[in-house]
């Protein structure tokens, strides 16, 4: 198999795995893309898109949740533009969360996954989905599950549908993450990714992803942590309230004809590898693309925000870390060159992270879902590949 489009002569590694991922590692359709120091060094892609129809360069992905890196994205630019202070309680903008106990809890807890809304005391269907102020009534009567800051757990869907609200809030034209990403990200880089699919992109322009029974997860126990698979059993537990929300027994179904035109910011957005890539890559430098302030800066790379308990995250059952709406490097977790990366890993195998230390932008995207929470040997493949180069770059500097 030979793969599609660009790869400088340095990161030839990069294709060779992921060539590899097709041959020895069972990958189905698939892209990856590179940006190095603000110039796109990889831009693959390769295999299928659907059954005997090939992944094409316009392709688009289901992406889970490195959906909330761009959702993430869209809330950097606007604390750029002085649109909030992270440190201000979210009631401040938003009155109406200050029931159940939330008057307290700021913008930075809610981003770092420490305000304990993780699950909503009903249903959430497509109807609710579609008037935001229903759903922002539902939001804003939610009881933490915990006490905002004492620890954090994965806001797998809410943490989406609460940042939105808040732009929505803070916003003078009142848009939606969504429609506030496609202004003010990915318009003004040129970018296709989508939180909330437009009716102009057609179904052949989308990557197929049948995904899997949610059973099949007590199968693959090895490549889970197995604490939170077994938590899940339990409808109760803090980790099935909150991945179990939308009821979905296929976690492929958020990306169907049901949801995907619909803002679900934290798992449904449809993109390219290379729009993740080119956005990584301005928020790895200096951020001048998008206008992102030095002090928005200065936030995104500083030390991760941990909750009084530690970094136990109370629902994925690993050590996290988290900052802004992103991931951060943990010892569960670990990617980038040093503690100022961030990004957002997707179920399945997808993945995007900024670098700011090697100023690198990276994204894998895939139609065919894995099991790992992280580290899918695919992604990973070609993410170590990519700093094997960049080490093999910087021994040649230092002998010149």
């Amino acid at each position: 198999m030979f793969s599609k489009g660009y790869c400088a002569a340095e990161f030839e590694s990069v294709r060779f795995q992921f060539e590899q991922n097709f041959a020895e590692r069972n990958e189905t359709g698939a892209a990856c893309c590179i940006y190095y120091r603000g110039q796109k060094v990889v831009d693959l892609w390769g295999g299928q898109r659907a059954p005997n129809d090939p992944w094409r360069e316009d392709t688009l992905a289901l992406t889970f949740s490195v959906s909330k890196g761009m959702a993430a994205a869209a809330l950097v630019v606007a604390h750029s533009r002085g649109l909030f202070d992270l440190d201000a309680p979210v009631a401040k903008y938003w009155p109406e969360f200050a029931q159940a106990g939330k008057e307290h809890i700021t913008i930075r807890q809610l981003l770092t996954h420490q305000a304990g809304l993780i699950a909503v005391d009903t249903r959430l269907t497509a109807e609710i989905l579609s008037d935001h102020e229903q759903l922002a009534q539902i939001l804003a009567r939610q009881k933490p599950a915990w006490t905002p800051g004492a620890k954090h757990g994965y806001h797998t869907l809410t943490l989406g549908w609460y940042q939105s609200e808040l732009l929505r809030r803070v916003d003078p034209l009142g848009r939606t993450i969504g429609q506030y990403f496609q202004d003010e990200v990915a318009r003004p880089l040129g970018v296709k990714f989508y939180i909330g699919l437009p009716r102009h992109v057609t179904d052949d322009q989308l990557a197929v992803n049948p995904g899997f029974h949610r059973v099949a997860l007590l199968r693959h126990l090895g490549e889970l942590p197995p604490a939170m698979v077994l938590a899940g059993l339990w409808p109760s537990s803090l980790v099935a309230r909150s991945v179990n929300i939308l009821r979905l027994n296929n976690p492929a179904h958020v990306g169907n004809a049901v949801f995907r035109g619909l803002e679900i910011p934290a798992a449904n957005g449809f993109g390219q590898a290379r729009a993740i890539a080119k956005i990584y890559s301005v928020l790895a430098g200096d951020g001048s693309e998008l206008r992102v302030s030095t002090a928005t800066r200065n936030e995104l790379v500083a030390p991760a925000c941990a909750p009084t308990g530690g970094a136990s995250d109370a629902v994925l059952k690993i050590h996290t870390q988290y900052g802004f709406g992103f991931s951060r490097p943990s010892s569960a977790m670990p990617f980038g060159s040093d503690v100022t990366a961030f990004g957002c890993p997707g179920a399945g195998g997808c993945f995007g992270m900024a670098d700011p230390n090697t100023r690198l932008g990276f994204a894998y995207v895939t139609n065919k879902m894995g099991f790992y929470l992280f580290n899918d040997p695919r992604e990973r493949a070609c993410r170590e590949a990519c700093y094997a180069a960049l080490g093999s770059l910087s021994q040649k500097k230092r002998a010149a």
